[in-house]
């Protein structure tokens, strides 16, 4: 798969209260394993109310995908499209990798599947991809928005083309469903 660049422009104030562009480059997108999903991280903030008014680039943040305590993730992924005859992954081993901690998750139904203790807004830019949730799953294309709260998910690109998702992720509480172990 491609990995594609995403223009970014941040902007913030200079010494004297001025509005000014901080940063107006392109960031190419990482992936964590050859042919896998490319990921480029946008901006991470660490506090609530978010601190506005420093000038570091907070997309140098090293972060997992859920966000720590109090903060939020803005986040593009492309996911690439599965294989045909994809050897099976370790579900443990793409949780660590995710920076989750496999004690907190719920049931698996698939190798991707994982919560985090956020609300995550969803925007499908480009393509489609399938969203497995316990029990069903939806069909999610190009201009459709999802609100995501906290609930065990995978992604799965059944497709021939990668799908691009715009990602908010924002920490949570714990919902009490999630002392509840739900197995099929």
């Amino acid at each position: 798969m491609e990995l594609r660049s995403t223009r970014r422009i941040v902007t913030g104030h200079d010494a004297n209260g001025k509005a000014v562009v901080l940063f107006d480059a392109p960031l190419q997108a990482k992936q964590r394993a050859a042919g896998g999903n490319g990921m480029t991280l946008l901006w991470v903030t660490d506090e609530f109310p978010v601190d506005i008014s420093g000038t570091a680039d907070r997309a140098q943040t090293q972060v997992g995908v859920p966000p720590r305590a109090n903060g939020t993730i803005f986040r593009i992924v492309d996911f690439a499209p599965i294989p045909p005859n994809a050897p099976p992954v370790d579900h443990h081993q793409v949780l660590v990798s995710m920076g989750i901690d496999p004690a907190t998750q719920g049931y698996g139904r698939h190798a991707n599947t994982h919560r985090t203790k956020t609300i995550d807004y969803a925007i499908v830019l480009d393509g489609e991809i399938d969203m497995l949730l316990d029990d069903s799953e939806i069909h999610v294309k190009a201009g459709d928005v999802l609100v995501q709260q906290g609930t065990n998910h995978a992604w799965v690109n059944n497709g021939t083309k990668p799908c691009r998702i715009a990602f908010i992720l924002i920490d949570a509480k714990m919902p009490p469903a999630w002392a509840q172990k739900w197995t099929p």
